[in-house]
């Protein structure tokens, strides 16, 4: 409409003024409702001709976008265990730093779990040191046992010599019964030295897995009890948070409120520009955008990316094959914008709707020399027409507060 009026004015008025002063005609007598198409049709014929021109060339080289938002995250506040809510630590709408317990669940039973762990722990401590008793007692039995050993293989060998000197001194039976001894002292030895080797197995090996079997479930039982103080993973405000003490929540179900972040939204902003645009739109574009939660103020921006896919075609697998008729509307390439200058949000809350147009700079290309005569003509109409583009802009900040007081923003 505006570019419109902005043709008219160099077309249409011209026509009527030459109409109405050179011809002396007048309106409501030559120039009536009926006439005048007749009466107008040369400046009518070239104000429409000069309309769709400059909306081609705008629009085309200085693309426009009205959806412009400023998109922000929220973190959902859910537990990562079932439970019933103990303590609260804020309120319905607070500001909170990362790390700030949010609320408390029930901890009776992971308390129980950590204590057990630690009983297990403690228990196991002390099976260590009745181990190392059992160790020393087993190496006094194998002390014992060699020296009966030793005793009665000494007195084998004695009856033996006397024996072999005499053998009326010592029986035979005498000297089986000495070695069946032996052997006995030698088969206590064995056992004492089995037992010393259990006993060293169970304080080496047994007693110190169980140890860490218990302290791997303290350290479980503690990061479940952990789990129950619900903290901030990010500094931000919490919002939408009724929660209250006796409430059960499941992470399976509704969040118990939103989290959002500082810096959500306060970067960049997300334009959908039209799919014609998607052959000018690139990165370092220098644009301009207006914002209704600020009006009145452009605020100058930098093409930083454009995301090379469409969103309207995005296919989800389903048991349906998928019409490309069902695509409703087409979609738009999107484009993210942040500010020319630091601080160039300030003051415009996440989720602002804004409006945007991109600029196509063409003067390095022109100053090298490398383009035709019509092609630089061209090109200097193009980047002309960026002042118009800038213009438009700017009437547009003043449209958007009217437009909303008055329509309620439709």
């Amino acid at each position: 409409m505006l570019e419109l009026l902005l043709c008219s004015l160099l077309t249409v008025l011209p026509d009527y003024l030459y109409r109405r002063y050179g011809q002396g005609k007048r309106i409501g007598r030559e120039i009536t409702l009926f006439s005048v198409w007749f009466e107008l049709r040369w400046g009518i014929t070239a104000c429409l001709m000069l309309t769709v021109t400059l909306i081609t060339i705008i629009f085309y080289n200085h693309p426009s976008a009205t959806n412009v938002t400023a998109y922000f995250r929220t973190v959902p506040i859910v537990p990562e265990t079932i439970g019933r809510v103990a303590e609260i630590y804020v309120g319905m709408s607070d500001r909170i730093e990362k790390g700030q317990p949010i609320f408390r669940l029930d901890d009776a039973a992971q308390k129980a779990a950590a204590e057990t762990a630690r009983r297990r722990i403690a228990e196991t401590d002390a099976q260590m040191t009745v181990a190392r008793t059992d160790v020393a007692a087993a190496q006094g039995q194998i002390t014992q046992a060699e020296k009966a050993l030793q005793q009665a293989r000494d007195e084998l060998d004695t009856k033996t010599q006397l024996n072999t000197r005499n053998a009326d001194v010592v029986s035979r039976r005498e000297l089986e019964r000495l070695q069946v001894g032996v052997d006995g002292r030698e088969g206590a030895v064995a056992a004492a030295m089995a037992a010393k080797e259990g006993a060293l197995i169970r304080l080496e090996t047994l007693l110190p897995a169980q140890k860490a079997s218990a302290e791997a479930a303290l350290a479980q039982a503690e990061v479940e009890l952990a789990k129950t103080v619900i903290r901030a993973g990010v500094s931000g405000q919490v919002e939408q948070f009724a929660l209250r003490v006796g409430d059960l929540v499941n992470p399976l179900m509704r969040p118990a409120g939103v989290l959002i972040p500082d810096d959500a939204g306060r970067k960049r902003l997300v334009a959908g520009f039209g799919q014609i645009e998607a052959q000018v739109m690139k990165p370092g574009m220098i644009a301009e955008a207006t914002c209704l939660s600020k009006p009145l103020t452009i605020i100058p921006m930098v093409v930083t990316s454009v995301q090379d896919v469409i969103a309207a075609g995005q296919l989800r697998t389903s048991d349906q094959l998928v019409d490309a008729q069902q695509v409703g509307a087409p979609g738009t390439i999107t484009v993210f914008l942040e500010p020319l200058y630091e601080g160039g949000l300030d003051g415009i809350p996440p989720g602002s709707t804004c409006a945007a147009n991109a600029y196509s700079n063409n003067h390095d290309l022109i100053a090298s020399g490398e383009v035709g005569l019509l092609r630089g003509i061209y090109l200097h109409i193009v980047d002309t027409v960026a002042l118009v583009h800038a213009l438009l802009l700017r009437i547009q900040a003043l449209i958007l507060p009217v437009q909303t007081l008055v329509f309620g923003g439709h």
